[in-house]
């Protein structure tokens, strides 16, 4: 992973955008890969996640899950924390 931060996305998902602009407000790099028209990318992300839904967030090697689950972590106060570590 070269980016902190690995999102598999598409790109009209109003979750993705969220989650775009969530990390885009915290001034983090993260690398978005689109899976748009790319089954061999969505299938890789469903293996690596175990689900089928976008987006899909890594924070280092931790697999955060989706934008809701970002959010959390940023409502819960962690997410600033989990992003330094990776920094």
């Amino acid at each position: 992973m070269s980016a902190p931060v690995i999102m598999y996305s598409t790109r009209f998902c109003p979750y993705c955008m969220r989650a775009r602009f969530l990390l885009d407000s915290k001034n983090v790099e993260y690398r978005d890969i689109a899976v748009d028209a790319r089954p061999e990318l969505r299938r890789e992300m469903m293996e690596k996640s175990g689900r089928r839904t976008v987006p899909q967030i890594w924070i280092g090697e931790r697999h955060v899950g989706g934008y809701d689950d970002l959010a959390r972590l940023e409502q819960a106060g962690e997410l600033d924390e989990l992003l330094k570590q990776v920094s």
